[in-house]
């Protein structure tokens, strides 16, 4: 892979059999493109978007939250999404929404003045919720928000603003947890980088209820590439996409990490923007119980050339987010 005299990238082409690891993901390629290009999700920005008002995913006071990992460990892997956090006007209804959801249950903290809650599955930490109310008048909306892990969080941040981002909180650093900042890539998507204090999560494949998969949908795939992989990194892979459009694998560690999808041409106006999957035993009935439980499906139950179903849905506040069956049994479990 070489990067060209403009910051972009020549992505090589995903071998037709590599890595184990890293195929644990890869054939979410059409199912991905599948999300992009019939999503009508809302193109206004978030909760997360810079204003006046802006603070960070928690206020900027005095703050405590749960560590990464407990107990701590010497893990760290680059690029990794490690966190995800939701910023929600409505905490109580959030927390019912995804219990009923994911079978998720809570622990409820204070920190620094705001309402957090810590959702865990069978006992292990799986996201944070945050409590921001919305501002009056406003066309922004709730959001989950990845933290992708670091080695030094100034220092990448320093490499987001060199290469045409901006940084919309931080840097901080947080008792037990580590140092974090809220960034915008080039073309407006938002998240956040951590370098964490006590390690983190081991790479192992997600259990139904987790977190499995990210996805950039963004109007340039390559220059965004180009620009997390001089973050992160990352090995830039292309795969089959729709005429006009791209479709990139973004790797390291020997593990597919995330992917790069291009705005459809019909949603011109759509803002970039991360959209993160939660591993589900069923996409159809997940996301028929997130309608009963008062969210929307945004994308109907679809199923990929790999036999693997998705479906894309908004809480009933509003925050997006990804369903997907994985059954491939090949990849690391944590009772391997």
């Amino acid at each position: 892979m070489t990067k060209t005299a403009s910051g972009r990238i020549n992505a090589r082409r995903m071998p037709r059999r590599g890595p184990h690891r890293l195929l644990l993901q890869i054939s979410l390629a059409t199912l991905l493109a599948a999300s992009a290009t019939t999503t009508t999700m809302a193109s206004n920005c978030s909760i997360l978007c810079p204003s006046p008002t802006l603070a960070s995913p928690v206020a900027a006071q005095t703050v405590q939250l749960p560590p990464i990992e407990t107990p701590a460990s010497t893990e760290h892997h680059l690029g990794k999404i490690v966190l995800v956090e939701l910023i929600t006007p409505n905490l109580a209804g959030a927390k019912n929404f995804y219990a009923g959801l994911f079978g998720w249950t809570f622990r409820d903290r204070q920190t620094g003045g705001t309402d957090y809650a810590e959702a865990l599955l069978q006992g292990r930490p799986v996201a944070g919720l945050v409590y921001r109310p919305l501002p009056a008048n406003t066309k922004r909306s709730p959001a989950w928000l990845a933290f992708f892990s670091v080695g030094d969080v100034d220092a990448a941040t320093q490499t987001a603003r060199q290469q045409g981002g901006r940084v919309l909180f931080g840097p901080r650093t947080v008792p037990d947890r580590g140092r974090e900042a809220v960034l915008a890539d080039p073309q407006g998507a938002i998240f956040a980088i951590i370098a964490s204090s006590s390690g983190d999560p081991p790479d192992f494949l997600a259990e139904p209820g987790e977190w499995i998969w990210s996805s950039l949908i963004t109007r340039d795939p390559n220059m965004d590439a180009g620009f997390y992989q001089a973050l992160f990194g990352y090995d830039v892979f292309t795969l089959p996409a729709e005429a006009g459009g791209q479709h990139l694998i973004l790797a390291s560690g020997n593990y597919a990490r995330a992917s790069a999808n291009t705005v459809p041409a019909s949603r011109p106006d759509m803002q970039p923007h991360w959209l993160n999957f939660i591993r589900v035993d069923d996409a159809a009935s997940a996301a028929a119980r997130a309608a009963t439980l008062g969210g929307r499906i945004l994308v109907e139950p679809r199923t990929d050339p790999d036999g693997n179903r998705m479906a894309v849905i908004a809480d009933p506040f509003g925050a997006v987010l990804g369903l997907l069956e994985w059954r491939d049994t090949e990849g690391e479990r944590r009772d391997q």
